[in-house]
């Protein structure tokens, strides 16, 4: 490796190499880009791996299994614009060798096994950063008062630890100068970071944004009207597990994109708004896939993610997120009847209003939702009976109508036959198939015919009874009125009997006479 002294660009990523990187490498002194990513190398990483690359503008060895292996006061003699070493193992302790780095555009620590504090150090940045990743670390600490990295286009602090956050709040709230980040298009800030207050209002010079993910937070208040008035390039909006209160604005219908809106295991209540069933970016079947990669600067990209909760599961969605079309509402507390609306919603592919109060019942023009794959419906309040156009609905693959008040019979056919009896559980009302339960119009149905067959048989013996009669009286009496009236047919036919009985008497005679003589001799 160390006789490729003119090499600049080593590129080998996506293959299936293992072992470990040379110590050698590290005296390609010319060498501007080095990317591993995406293969299955181990091994530590030390100052020797780096000691000669003072040309290194960009180092990528995501997802291998090296281990950072230098000493706390080591600087790197490069200064590089784009790092990603997610899942690789560079902690426990926040790097200090960052804090040498001055270039950087692209930072990605995701999964780097960091249990540490942020240090302020570290938001104290001059240069032109646009993607900050640090997700699925065990980092702790707080956002500071101010950020100096205003440009950035993509954060991800997620799955950490990050609970106070804003030097003077007790209630961890998001800082107000977050509105200083007017370029940012992804935010997540999403599972146990635990941030408090109301909805921040330092989001609202975040114009384009393009996904939301606040989920698995304390957010509480109203979700705010401006919501539809400033997010217009918004596409995902996922508030899931806070503890926002009252409705969903009606001015969310404005978000032309929006294609994921997640708002489970809230506070709300009120009726669900028919506004949602105006979603432009909902109305449209997905039929074409694109990744949803996000260009911040010439030649650099991020691709979007998301995890969906879909058929009882939590799924993570990447390449095929802008197929993803769902609402979930579910673990509320809505009423009011079922939202017809929401049928306008042809490329509808999940959702979840289980967990509410809803009553209605199933509009029957819910075939109007093709794409169904996923439709729970689970403990509310609804009744009625089910729509026989539910059966149309062939890419449903899973259901759940249990714990409501439905009734009548179970339209079990086309699609609705792939659904075992316990979709239908807590329905005292339902049956026939796949419940054991028999409906009443059948058996009343079974008993007419029961009826309806003993007088047939009845009707039937009567008849039998009747013709066996009169044959007998014909075949007795018939001849005798015959006889009767032609005197000439009745002399020839006695006669004939006469002869018959005659002949049969000599007959007998004659083999009486022949034994006598038999025995005598």
């Amino acid at each position: 490796m160390a006789k490729l002294q003119n090499l600049e660009f080593l590129t080998l990523s996506g293959n299936k190499l293992n072992g470990s990187l040379p110590n050698s490498i590290g005296q390609l002194s010319k060498l501007q880009t080095l990317d591993v990513s995406a293969n299955c190398l181990i091994g530590s990483l030390t100052e020797k791996h780096f000691s000669n690359l003072t040309k290194l503008v960009g180092l990528n060895i995501n997802f291998n299994s090296f281990r950072l292996n230098v000493s706390p006061n080591w600087v790197p003699p490069f200064q590089v614009s784009s790092l990603n070493m997610a899942s690789c193992h560079v902690g426990p302790a926040f790097p200090a060798w960052r804090q040498s780095q001055k270039n950087f555009v692209n930072f990605d620590l995701t999964n780097a096994s960091i249990s540490s504090y942020i240090p302020d150090w570290f938001w104290n940045v001059t240069f032109d950063l646009l993607d900050l990743t640090l997700s699925h670390n065990q980092l702790v600490g707080r956002l500071p008062d101010v950020l100096t990295f205003s440009g950035v286009v993509y954060v991800n602090l997620s799955y950490n630890h990050l609970k106070d956050l804003g030097r003077n709040s007790l209630s961890g709230a998001i800082p107000e100068n977050f509105e200083q980040l007017w370029q940012l298009k992804s935010l997540h800030l999403n599972h146990n970071n635990k941030i408090s207050g109301g909805f921040p209002l330092s989001l609202q010079n975040l114009t384009k944004l393009g996904t939301l993910d606040l989920s698995y937070n304390n957010f509480s208040g109203k979700i705010p009207k401006w919501i539809g008035a400033i997010f217009m390039q918004l596409s995902i909006l996922s508030l899931r597990y806070n503890a926002f209160t009252g409705g969903i604005p009606a001015q969310l219908s404005n978000l032309s994109s929006l294609h994921v809106l997640d708002l489970a295991g809230n506070h709300l209540t009120d009726s669900i708004s028919p506004a949602l069933g105006d979603l432009n970016g909902m109305v449209q079947e997905q039929n074409i896939n694109h990744d949803l990669f996000h260009e911040y600067t010439e030649g650099y990209y991020y691709q979007e993610r998301l995890d969906v909760s879909t058929k009882s599961l939590i799924l993570r969605y990447t390449t095929t997120l802008s197929l993803v079309v769902s609402i979930d509402l579910s673990n509320n507390k809505f009423s009011g009847d079922f939202p017809r609306e929401l049928t306008n919603s042809h490329g509808l592919v999940i959702l979840n209003l289980s967990r509410n109060c809803i009553t209605g019942s199933i509009p029957e023009n819910i075939s109007r939702l093709r794409q169904l794959s996923s439709l729970d419906l689970s403990n509310n309040r609804l009744s009625g009976v089910l729509p026989q156009t539910m059966s149309s609905l062939t890419f449903l693959g899973y259901l759940k109508l249990s714990n409501n008040n439905f009734s009548g019979k179970i339209p079990f056919t086309g699609q609705m036959t792939t659904f075992d009896r316990a979709v239908f559980h807590g329905n005292p009302g339902l049956c026939g198939a796949p419940l054991v339960i028999r409906c009443a119009q059948d058996n009343s149905g079974r008993q007419n015919n029961d009826v309806k067959d003993e007088d047939d048989n009845g009707f039937f013996d009567k008849w039998l009874y009747l013709s066996v009669g009169l044959g007998f009286a014909v075949g007795i009496l018939g001849p005798v009125f015959v006889l009767m009236l032609k005197r000439s047919w009745s002399e020839a036919y006695f006669n004939f009997v006469d002869e018959i009985v005659y002949s049969l008497g000599l007959e007998r005679k004659r083999k009486r006479w022949g034994r006598r003589n038999h025995g005598g001799n």
